[in-house]
C-alpha cells in the first residue's frame, strides 16, 4: 500500500464549509458504520471532547490517571495561527448532546518536540498529552505498544463533525497495515471516521480489555491513519 504523506493530514485541518453533506467529509468511505455508543459505559467513558474557544474540537482517551492524549493538531488554532494555550482546553467526560458528567482542565500538555508540528503536516508525530488539573472518575485505558498485526479487529470513536453532540464509533473495523512517513510508523486502518474524531483512540479488545492500540490523526483515499500507541508511550511520565 502507498504511503500516506502530509496531505493526508491537511484534510484534517481544512477548514469546513458551512455545509457539508456526509459524501464531502473525509474519511467515511463507501460505507459509513458509525453508531452512537453509550458515554456511560466502557470503554467509552474513558473517552473525552477535547476543545478550546478558538481551536477545533476533537477527541482524547485517558491513559493515565491525570493524563490524555488526543492529536496534536487539534490544539493549533488557525484564528490566533498559534497552539492553544493549555488554560484556555477543556476536557469533556460523558459529554452527550452539550451535556457531560466531568468537566476537567488542563495545566500542560507536551508535543512530540515541544514546536507547531501541526503546520508541518508531521503525521507520524501527530500526538500531543494532556496533563489534567483533576484526577476524572474515570478508568484508565492502558496502551498496546506493540504494532498490530494487519487483520487485528479494531474499534474508533469519536466525536464527528457531522455528529459532534454524540459520540459514534465504528466497531466493525481492521487494521489494513502499516506505513511510516519521516521514519515515523504509522497504522493503517478501515475505520468510518471524519474530522473532529482526530485524537481518538483506535481501541482492540486482548483478554476480556479494552487497550489503546494509537491515536486517528489523518485520512486517505486507500486508509485512514493512526499515529501507534508506542509513539507517545515512550514520553509518559
Amino acid at each position: 500500500m502507498k504511503a500516506p504523506g502530509a496531505a493526508l493530514l491537511l484534510a484534517l485541518l481544512a477548514p469546513p464549509a458551512l455545509a457539508q453533506s456526509r459524501a464531502e467529509l473525509p474519511g467515511l468511505g463507501a460505507v459509513d458504520r458509525r453508531v452512537p455508543v453509550a458515554v456511560a459505559e466502557e470503554p467509552w467513558r474513558s473517552l473525552a471532547k477535547v476543545q478550546s474557544s478558538t481551536g477545533p474540537h476533537c477527541t482524547g482517551a485517558l491513559i493515565a490517571p491525570r493524563l490524555v492524549v488526543t492529536a496534536a493538531h487539534c490544539l493549533y488554532s488557525k484564528h490566533t495561527q498559534r497552539m492553544v494555550p493549555a488554560q484556555a482546553l477543556h476536557v469533556l467526560f460523558g459529554y452527550q448532546g452539550g451535556t457531560f458528567r466531568t468537566h476537567v482542565t488542563v495545566e500542560r500538555y507536551a508535543l512530540d518536540d515541544a514546536d507547531d508540528r501541526a503546520r508541518t503536516g508531521a503525521v507520524g508525530t501527530d500526538w500531543a498529552l494532556l496533563t489534567l488539573s483533576a484526577e476524572p472518575p474515570v478508568p484508565v485505558l492502558p496502551l498496546a505498544v506493540q504494532l498490530p498485526p494487519p487483520g487485528l479487529p479494531v474499534a474508533l470513536a469519536g466525536f464527528n463533525q457531522d455528529k459532534a453532540q454524540r459520540l459514534m464509533a465504528d466497531t466493525a473495523c481492521r487494521v489494513t497495515g502499516r506505513a511510516a512517513v519521516g521514519g515515523a510508523p504509522l497504522v493503517l486502518h478501515d475505520c468510518s471516521g471524519t474530522r473532529g474524531t482526530s485524537g481518538g483512540p483506535l481501541l482492540t479488545r486482548r483478554d476480556g480489555r479494552w487497550e489503546v492500540l494509537g491515536i486517528a490523526v489523518a485520512v486517505g483515499a486507500e486508509a485512514n491513519v493512526a499515529v501507534p500507541a508506542a509513539t507517545f508511550a515512550r514520553h509518559l511520565p
